[in-house]
């Protein structure tokens, strides 16, 4: 299903383009927008909403064009904010339940979804508390809940993990991951995070400095082998065995690539069959202890080193 079609969009602000030229099909699951402060993401996202019309360009959004359609899609889709701009005095629950309202839900109805959702998220038993009085990682599961109480289709999430400790971002992630294949919700989450956007999304966008860098399935762009890594061991009785496998495989006449200091080599792709074999009698003749040997696989991190400087 194509949720997103975004045909050669730009936007200008005065001598600065945000976004430029960009072509690209978002479809069904979770979707990471990836990029460094400044690629573009939180200017997508506000011209997906319909918040700003862009300067060249089209893009569709649940088959709606969002600036004229703006009043429909905001009805379909909803928003988590990166900043926070909660009502500190607030319940936690009124608020979920106030726009629920906002978004057509009946005043009975949002009450009761609103308890439901705070559950959901973890803050059951934190639901009257103001939100003021809450955590960082409490806040964003506020912003989550109110994101999805209305049944959208379509939630923008811009750095929902934003401020959080690996604990809590892990909970976080799981969660929307969750409410992706357990009630059908599609997400698009805005991040400058690789890891956590490997962890959790089926499609993938990146964006670099306004300019699309690449999209498309996550497990079609990351996955192909780039070739073999070595993990090694030093003992005690050979401290330079590391160099010495190194200097082997190179004699082989292999591509050894490592950091310094490192106790990874890595062999691009490429290598011959019989790399294992040399491997291991590199390991043997040097004393070292082979800890692992695998093919080392595409990551969100190669395709964006590959992009020009």
């Amino acid at each position: 299903m194509e949720l997103i079609t975004v045909n050669e969009l730009s936007m200008q602000f005065g001598q600065h383009r945000a976004l430029d030229s960009v072509d690209f099909t978002v479809h069904s699951g979770v979707t990471g927008l990836v990029g460094a402060n400044g690629a573009g993401k939180t200017t997508f996202m506000s011209i997906a909403l319909g918040l700003r019309a862009p300067t060249i360009g089209s893009i569709k959004v649940l088959g709606l064009e969002p600036v004229v359609d703006g009043a429909k899609l905001r009805s379909l889709v909803s928003y988590g904010p990166e900043r926070n701009i909660l009502p500190d005095e607030m319940p936690a629950v009124d608020f979920v339940k106030h726009l629920a309202e906002v978004r057509g839900i009946p005043r009975k109805e949002a009450k009761t979804r609103a308890s439901d959702i705070l559950w959901l998220v973890g803050l059951g038993e934190e639901r009257f508390r103001p939100i003021g009085t809450m955590s960082t990682g409490q806040r964003q599961r506020v912003k989550l809940a109110q994101a999805i109480a209305a049944d959208p289709q379509l939630v923008f999430l811009d750095e929902p993990t934003d401020g959080l400790d690996p604990l809590a971002r892990d909970e976080v992630l799981t969660l929307i991951r969750q409410i992706s294949e357990e009630y059908g919700i599609h997400v698009m989450i805005s991040s400058h995070l690789l890891e956590e956007v490997e962890q959790i999304c089926d499609n993938i966008v990146i964006l670099n400095a306004g300019k699309l860098v690449a999209a498309g399935q996550l497990d079609k762009l990351t996955g192909e082998s780039t070739g073999l890594e070595i993990e090694l061991v030093t003992v005690d009785e050979h401290p330079n065995s590391i160099e010495d496998v190194e200097r082997a495989l190179q004699q082989a006449g292999l591509i050894v690539q490592r950091e310094p200091e490192s106790a990874i080599l890595r062999i691009p792709e490429g290598a011959p069959e019989l790399l294992p074999d040399l491997v291991r009698d590199a390991v043997a003749d040097a004393g070292a202890r082979l800890k692992r040997l695998e093919h080392r696989r595409r990551n969100l991190e190669d395709i964006i080193l590959d992009v020009p400087s």
